[in-house]
Formats: structure tokens, C-alpha cells, sequence
């Protein structure tokens, strides 16, 4: 029988604001089930054997460290009973011990698993209940045997002994707290519930404020992650872990989030010295060989291109018969790194790119480059990129100089900050592919820079570039622009017209702000990509075309998808690697760099000499939050060399303190709806004009204003 899900306590909080108005009906009935997708998505990958088992010891859930313990696929382990793997000896014991622990909800010790061959092994245990109703978790280490006059040590790793699962409301309130986040954060259910995002963050308004961006990306994006140090009631601080995945019910409507929190202070220092390493390390796309694909599902590969079978020795025939094993490609040295890139997919919707080795059917093992991207979090897809390295000599340089050197295959982009290194090391392995790049990022991150670089990266550079910016041409013109027309086709085409599908062949189309491209012309794109030909208006000609497509946009299309406005086919065909740009406020190390370079562009085309820019300058610059990102900065350097006389730059940073907002730490709410005011009073009160602005369907916005009391008439 399904258990209840209780989300409010029945009494009203004495120390939180009573939630106003009733919880989603949706919530209430799809929230649990909801955070248990998302707890599967991130308890899968870690190599440490982790089991979720229910009150009767059922596994319900395993991770891939789990599999390789049992000797078994993950697969095979879901579903069967904790006793199963038991050696007789001991199952009588456990029971007791099982009843125990349910009781206490915490447990500790050692007991004897059965190898498939029948042999017996030792393995310690801890055991966390109630992380979600009536499911607890168990991790298990192998136990050492120990010579004499040694002592055991508590290896488990702190960050794997518990997981933090709660559940927020649209307006980010805590609507479900459950066993695990009890014990990590030290607050029980009732002091919890109804608690808005202050709680995570009393003593940050700028780690609140980030918070509330995160949220306001999960609902765009459909998931964000992010890590920053929390506190616990008692006053001490860990490095936190999150990720949350925005919930929509069918209609697309924002109903709340799903929240998985993981205490990584153990692993902090490790994954810090792992990011500096990745983000040094630069590919020769010159000299390396792609060798291949993969997609899937959790651990089951959907999809392997031939050249990746051949690098590993499998034929297709062994791929549709199950033999190869995601998880048992890869040696067991570079569990850590695979840990650490499954991370970073999830918080940055792609990994940054990193040298290891698989082992190939033979058994021999091959040096590879790989960088994987999470396609969908619930359930969980990812598809894979490798470079095969056999070709390349091993690396001599010192990876504390890589990562200061300046990439030379980015002239037109400036910075050094990690977040845009790990964005470029993605463009540098995908680009040597023809695959289908999508760019996401807000307005004025540079969408358009990264294309291009995908292009001259590309084995077609020496081919035509072709950028479209879909919402600038009129929608009734954007077919013939796409696709070109006939001589007589329509009213006023007195020639013939090449479209820039014809334009771009055998080089590199751009298609900026794709979420414009208007739905009923969408079926004819996708036939084009994936048919790789289309017909001109007018014409009955089947025209072949040999491009490779790389998409932008600042808008949300998981949402389009979910509105009807965007065809899911054409949104996951356009979705094969993910690339997205960190805001500039997610990078404020590059800030100094981009205001020099901006200084030194225009002061040369106005034929001025500015060499200085006070560091109070730069400190103010630093600390603007820069809604407009790199755009905005560049065109505020620009005033400001027109406004300069001498050889310093005079900034009128007077106009940045104005435009701050006077209040930090605002509710989610808040600050959804004076952006939405603010937007419409620059746009005259005109609903269709602030929706283009915002990026999101008129009838979303209309939903919007309803949901947060905005009304034109007090504008």
C-alpha cells in the first residue's frame, strides 16, 4: 500500500508565517514520487556501494559502486531482497539487527555477503533511515582483512553517509523535510516547514541571492546545481551539494522543486585540485582522433557510433546483446574522476573534458579523452563524447602552467576564469564532430562567439559560416530565408533565391534565438536536419545539403515544449551536447580582464589614450551584478571612455548605484515580480513587447502576472 505523504504540519508554525493559501493539489500528489527520480538520478553514479532498501529490505535502488561490490549489473540487484545476498550464517542475525535499526534509525557494523560464486566476504555497513518515507539507505565498504595488531578504520567517505531530501514550493518555501535532512542540517521537521530560502542561507545575502538565481534557472532549464558552505543549527558550516530539479505539472505551470543536498566537505579539496587539473588541460583537436559516441540511460547504453565499437574491440551485435557495460569500460583508478564529471554535468549541464582509460573487450586498455552531458535528468540520459589519444604523446608540460596559459584557439574570447575554461574545453573536444551543438546562456553572453569557435574548430573551417538570427526576420519571411525560393513562387520573387541551408553546405549554420522559429515551420527544419535535404519554395526539387548545425538561445524551450509553442522532436534533436555560458556575475574573475579589454578597444577606434582604471573602478565593476552580462559591461566601458579626458578611465559608476536594488535576501516571489514590473514599465505597459524582452511565451507571462498580483493599471 502506498504510504501518505503529509507535506504541512496539522498546526500552524509558531516560529515561521503560515503558508498562504492552500498547497498544490499537484504537489501534494506527484512531490514524492517526484524527489525519488531525482534521488536516483544522483545516488546511481557514485562508485561507493550505496543501497536503498525498503522497510522489508527490498532494494528499490543501487548504485553503480553497489554493482561492482555484488558482482552484478544494477539492474539485477533492484528489486531483490538485502537477504539475498546474505551468507546463511548471518541472515538470522541481520533480521534482528534490521528491526533494530528501524527502530533507532541508525546503525553501524559488519556482516557477510555472498560472492555469485558462493564464496563469503566481510563488509561493513552503515545504515541512514528514513532519507524518504519508509526507504532508508545503506552503505557498504568492502572490509579489509587486517594484519596483525592493526586497527580498523571508518573509511566511508562523509560525504556518501547521508543525503538531504526536501521539497520547496513555487515561491521556494519547504513544504517536505525528510530523515536525511534532519541529520545534516540539525532542525527538525516542524521547526523546518514553511521556512523560505533564508533559512539555508541566514547570515549571505549574496549566497540567498544566488539561491534564488539557481531556482530561477532550475524553472528555466528544468535543473540547476550548485555548491556553496551551509550551516547547521549548531552554528558549523560544510560544503553543501545541491541539486534541484524544478516540477511542472502537464499544463507547464511551475508547481515547486525537488531538492537532493549532499555534504561534500571531504571531497571539497580533492574536486577543487580535479577542476584546476581539467580546466588546464587543452586539446590538440589538430592532432586527436574522435573516436566516437555513446548515449543512455542511467548505466544502459542506448547507443554506441561505430567508431567507438571498433576503438573498443565490441561489435554491434554485442552491444544489442547487453555485453558491454557502461560502468565496466572504465579501470577502477579513475572512479574518482568519473564521480567528479558526473558532478559537474549535473551543476553545469556538461563536464569538462578529461583524459582517462577504457578497457576494450581484450582486455588491453586504450587512452581516451571523454566529456559527457546530461540530456534529461528524470530519468537520467547522457550522452558521451570520446577523442581516442593512441595518436597523441603523452603531456610534458606541468599542469600549473596549462592552467594559466592562454588559449590560443579563442583569440575573440576573454577570460580565465574556470567556469569559461570548462565551456571552451566542451567546445574544444565536440567540435572536431558533426554534432548538432546547442548554446545556452542569457542575452549577451557571447552565444555567437562560442558558434563560431565550433566552427573553426571544425574539420569544415575552411567552409562557409552562416549565422541566422531567427528572431530578427519577420515570420512570415523566415521560411524563404531558411530555404530559399523559386523564380514565381510567390508574389514578388521575380529570381531565384539561395537560402541559407544552401548557403552553409558542407560548412557550419548558426541559428541564434531558435526558440523564435515559429511552430508551424518547425516540421520542415527537423525533416531538413534529419534527412539532410528539403525543397525550395516553389520548387519540387529535393535539394541534398551537408551542414553541421549549431543552435542558440537565452529562452527556456523545456517550457516551450510543455506550452505547445516548441516540438519536443525538434528540441532533443537540437539538444545532442549542451553547451551553456555562464553568466558574467558566475565569473567576476574575468570582470578586470573584459574592462581592460573593452578600455583598449575603444580608446584606439576613438583615437584616445586610456592606460589606467583605478582599482575602486574595477572593485565597483566587479561587485554589479551585470543583468545584461559581457553586452552591458561593454557598452558601460564604451560611455565611459566617451566620457574620459585623460589617461584614466572616469566611469560613472553613479549610474551602477543607482540602478542596485535596495533590498537583498528578497523572497523568490519578490524578486520574480519586480523584474516583471520593471520590464513592463520599460516596455509601456505593452504585454507582448515585455514577453518578447523576458524571453517567455505571451500566455506565460499573462499566467505570471496573474499568479504574482501585477497588474497594467498600477504600472
Amino acid at each position: 500500500m502506498k504510504p501518505p505523504l503529509h507535506l504541512v504540519p496539522a498546526a500552524p508554525l509558531e516560529s515561521r508565517p503560515e503558508l498562504p493559501g492552500a498547497l498544490s493539489p499537484w504537489l501534494v500528489e506527484h512531490g514524492l514520487r517526484e524527489l525519488r527520480l531525482l534521488f536516483r538520478a544522483v545516488v546511481f553514479h557514485p562508485s561507493s556501494p550505496i543501497l536503498i532498501a525498503d522497510d522489508e529490505r527490498n532494494y528499490q535502488d543501487a548504485s553503480v559502486g553497489a554493482g561492482k561490490l555484488l558482482g552484478l549489473q544494477r539492474d539485477s540487484i533492484i528489486g531483490r531482497r538485502l537477504d539475498d545476498f546474505l551468507a546463511p550464517s548471518v541472515s538470522a542475525l541481520f533480521q534482528e539487527r534490521w528491526q533494530q535499526f528501524l527502530k533507532e534509525g541508525d546503525q553501524a557494523g559488519t556482516f557477510q555477503l555472498l560472492r555469485p560464486d558462493g564464496t563469503s566476504y566481510d563488509v561493513e555497513y552503515r545504515a541512514r533511515g528514513s532519507v524518504l518515507p519508509f526507504l532508508h539507505l545503506l552503505l557498504l565498504k568492502d572490509k579489509p582483512p587486517l594484519s596483525e595488531g592493526s586497527v580498523a578504520a571508518d573509511e566511508t567517505p562523509h560525504w556518501a553517509q547521508d543525503y538531504a531530501l526536501c521539497l520547496l514550493d513555487a515561491q521556494g518555501r519547504v513544504v517536505a523535510w525528510h530523515g536525511g535532512a534532519e541529520r545534516m542540517y540539525g532542525y527538525r521537521s516542524e521547526e523546518v516547514l514553511g521556512a523560505g530560502l533564508a533559512f539555508f542561507y541566514p547570515a549571505d545575502d549574496r549566497l540567498l541571492v544566488r539561491m534564488e538565481r539557481k531556482l530561477l534557472r532550475a524553472a528555466r532549464e528544468g535543473h540547476a546545481a550548485s555548491e556553496a558552505w551551509q550551516c547547521r543549527k549548531d552554528g558549523s558550516q560544510f560544503w553543501a551539494n545541491s541539486v534541484t530539479m524544478a516540477l511542472h505539472d502537464e499544463a507547464g505551470v511551475l508547481q515547486g522543486y525537488a531538492r537532493v543536498v549532499r555534504d561534500f566537505t571531504d571531497r571539497h579539496e580533492r574536486d577543487e585540485a580535479l577542476d584546476s587539473r581539467r580546466t588546464g588541460l587543452q586539446a590538440e583537436t589538430d592532432q586527436s582522433k574522435i573516436a566516437g559516441v555513446a548515449s543512455g540511460e542511467f548505466e544502459r547504453i542506448v547507443e554506441m557510433n561505430d567508431p567507438l565499437l571498433e576503438l573498443l574491440g565490441y561489435t554491434r551485435a554485442d552491444l544489442l546483446a547487453g555485453q558491454i557495460v557502461w560502468a565496466a569500460v572504465t579501470p577502477k583508478e579513475y572512479a574518482a574522476s568519473d564521480e567528479f564529471a558526473h558532478e559537474e554535468a549535473l551543476r553545469f549541464g556538461a563536464s569538462s573534458p578529461f583524459e582517462k582509460e577504457f578497457f576494450r573487450k581484450d582486455g588491453t586498455r586504450v587512452r581516451v579523452r571523454v566529456a559527457t552531458a546530461v540530456l534529461k535528468l528524470s530519468p537520467f540520459r547522457w550522452i558521451t563524447f570520446v577523442t581516442d589519444l593512441r595518436s597523441e604523446p603523452d603531456a610534458q608540460v606541468s599542469l600549473a602552467s596549462l592552467a594559466h596559459e592562454p588559449r590560443r584557439l579563442f583569440p575573440e574570447i576573454v577570460g580565465s576564469s574556470r567556469a569559461l575554461s570548462r565551456v571552451l574545453a566542451q567546445v574544444e573536444l565536440v567540435a572536431p564532430t558533426d554534432a548538432t551543438v546547442l548554446v545556452l546562456g542569457e542575452t549577451g553572453t557571447g552565444k555567437e562567439l562560442i558558434a563560431l569557435a565550433l566552427h573553426r574548430l571544425s574539420p569544415r573551417r575552411n567552409f562557409p559560416f552562416v549565422s541566422v538570427n531567427c528572431a530578427a526576420i519577420p515570420t512570415g519571411l523566415l521560411e524563404s530565408e531558411l530555404f530559399g525560393y523559386e523564380r514565381g513562387a510567390f508574389t514578388g520573387a521575380l529570381q531565384q533565391k539561395i537560402g541559407r541551408f544552401e548557403m552553409a553546405h558542407r560548412g557550419t549554420l548558426f541559428l541564434d534565438e531558435v526558440g523564435d522559429i515559429p511552430l508551424e515551420l518547425q516540421p520542415k527544419l527537423l525533416r531538413a536536419l534529419q534527412e539532410k535535404c528539403f525543397e525550395r519554395l516553389g520548387s519540387t526539387r529535393t535539394t541534398p545539403i551537408d551542414i553541421r548545425l549549431v543552435a542558440a538561445t537565452n529562452q527556456n524551450l523545456t517550457q516551450m515544449v510543455g506550452d505547445k509553442l516548441f516540438r519536443s522532436d525538434l528540441y532533443y534533436r537540437l539538444k545532442v551536447f549542451p553547451v551553456t555560458l555562464p553568466a558574467l556575475r558566475e565569473r567576476p574573475e574575468d570582470i578586470p580582464l573584459l574592462a581592460r579589454h573593452f578600455t583598449k578597444k575603444y580608446s584606439e577606434r576613438m583615437g584616445r589614450r586610456i592606460d589606467l582604471i583605478s582599482s575602486a573602478t574595477l572593485a565597483a565593476l566587479v561587485d554589479w551584478s551585470w543583468p545584461g552580462n559581457i553586452r552591458e559591461l561593454e557598452n558601460f566601458i564604451e560611455k565611459s571612455v566617451i566620457l574620459s579626458r585623460g589617461t584614466s578611465l572616469r566611469a560613472p559608476l553613479a549610474e551602477l548605484r543607482a540602478m542596485a536594488p535596495t533590498q537583498t535576501g528578497s523572497s523568490l516571489e519578490d524578486v520574480e515580480r519586480d523584474h516583471i514590473v520593471r520590464i513592463l514599465q520599460e516596455s509601456g505597459g505593452v504585454v507582448s513587447v515585455a514577453a518578447r524582452r523576458l524571453q517567455v511565451p505571451r500566455t506565460t507571462l499573462n499566467a505570471l502576472m496573474k499568479r504574482l498580483r501585477v497588474s497594467r493599471t498600477g504600472l
